[in-house]
């Protein structure tokens, strides 16, 4: 169905033209605002990549098998699945604000409870803070959307640049620290700290937020109506696909490394420079997105960069390892691009919040098929020949859909952003 015959305001439940409440006016409450932005993209991927680059020393510390193996890097995906749902109906009993401070506080505790030494502290420690990620991964959108209208782009890049930096940083020091602290329990634990940082960061935004709240009849966007229209379901299924790669990457890529003879510790610097690569090519792909026309071309070099990364990773040898590290890293950098549609997809932060809520639980929920399915079939086939044949198709599918979504039908004309 085409999105210009059925926008997304046909979606509502409820209709209430409700102004959104202003950007902070007070230059501390703007600085503030934007510190605690970059302290919460710090902490999005931080406590995901310092397990990945630590699964090896953990397996053999804790003594878990292949199925708590496969199973371990999928619980962020369908965390991010099943709590993610909850987003909307929390931001509309408590805010977007206070919501984000509440799953910062589940982000902090969960990361401090991994360093209990027992494979069901980590099972446990993990769901509580990726439960806490899951809702920051739809809010954030909405509140960049809510707060920053004008500057879209710019805090997008600033929170997507700030979460591949601590992803990055996380994936570089993860084995060394916790080498230094005896344990990859307490390696893990140790990103706590930045959880309650970001916790504590944020404090201000939500006290300034409650002072200035209005009453105000809020508007109710039913969110399962936006994929019956031909840009809810592109921006779902694109977010699908590049979250399939991404988490299928980010949770195997060292893994494989030191399958094929590669250290730990060397495999982690691998993983810290792919992290790195995805945080330099965001950037440069919402430069070469954000321009006139320019959308499908950085789409199509995101997902292209992925697909060579595959033979890369099969067939050079390990002393070129750096080769399929700085692809994916390349083809990780679409993330950002995909995050400024769902911030510009919405008329209203309440449509915004819909599209975000709907793109990301569904998308979160099938992607945990990737990382999942890679461990499944690598320990059926002995190899990563199969797995990462099927990135390959995963990468061709999301060079397809790019084109849909950037068609005439769906208008995504200046830019990276939709018209409803």
């Amino acid at each position: 169905m085409d999105a210009n015959r059925n926008p997304a305001a046909k979606a509502r439940v409820t209709e209430a033209h409700t102004a959104a409440p202003a950007a902070p006016k007070s230059r501390v409450v703007a600085v503030v605002g934007i510190v605690a932005v970059i302290l919460i993209g710090l902490n999005l991927r931080a406590g995901i990549t310092s397990a990945a680059a630590l699964f090896h020393e953990l397996q053999a510390a804790l003594g878990y098998g292949a199925l708590v193996a496969s199973i371990l890097p999928s619980i962020p995906l369908l965390c991010f699945a099943v709590a993610g749902l909850a987003t909307s109906w929390l931001t509309r009993r408590i805010g977007v604000e206070k919501s984000i401070f509440v799953a910062l506080a589940l982000l902090a505790a969960g990361l401090l409870v991994r360093s209990v030494p027992a494979t069901g502290a980590l099972l446990g420690g993990t769901v509580l803070a990726m439960s806490g990620l899951a809702v920051c991964n739809v809010a954030m959108p909405s509140y960049i959307r809510e707060h920053y209208a004008a500057k879209t782009s710019m805090m997008t890049g600033l929170y997507t640049f700030t979460m591949s930096g601590g992803a990055t940083f996380a994936a570089a020091v993860s084995v060394p620290l916790a080498q230094q602290l005896g344990s990859p329990s307490m390696g893990l634990a140790a990103w706590g700290v930045l959880g309650v940082a970001a916790l504590l960061g944020f404090l201000p935004i939500v006290l300034h937020s409650h002072r200035t709240a209005r009453k105000a009849s809020q508007e109710h966007v039913s969110m399962w109506p936006l994929l019956r229209t031909r840009l809810g379901f592109l921006i779902t299924a694109i977010f699908t696909l590049q979250a399939v790669l991404a988490y299928a990457v980010m949770s195997w890529f060292a893994y494989i490394l030191t399958n094929q003879g590669l250290s730990a510790s060397e495999s982690g610097l691998q993983f810290g420079l792919m992290q790195l690569m995805s945080v330099a090519a965001g950037m440069i792909l919402l430069a070469i997105g954000s321009r006139p026309g320019m959308m499908r071309p950085a789409l199509y070099l995101g997902s292209g960069t992925t697909l060579l990364g595959v033979p890369a990773m099969l067939f050079l040898p390990t002393s070129f390892a750096a080769v399929p590290a700085v692809l994916f890293g390349f083809g990780l950098g679409i993330f950002p691009l995909v995050l400024v549609i769902i911030s510009r997809s919405g008329r209203t932060t309440a449509e915004t919040t819909a599209m975000s809520t709907v793109s990301q639980s569904v998308g979160y929920l099938i992607s945990a098929l990737g990382p999942f399915g890679m461990g499944l079939i690598h320990s059926a086939t002995g190899g990563w020949t199969v797995p990462l044949a099927l990135l390959a198709v995963v990468a061709l599918a999301l060079m397809a859909t790019s084109h849909q979504l950037t068609s005439k039908r769906t208008q995504l004309k200046a830019g990276p952003r939709p018209v409803a």
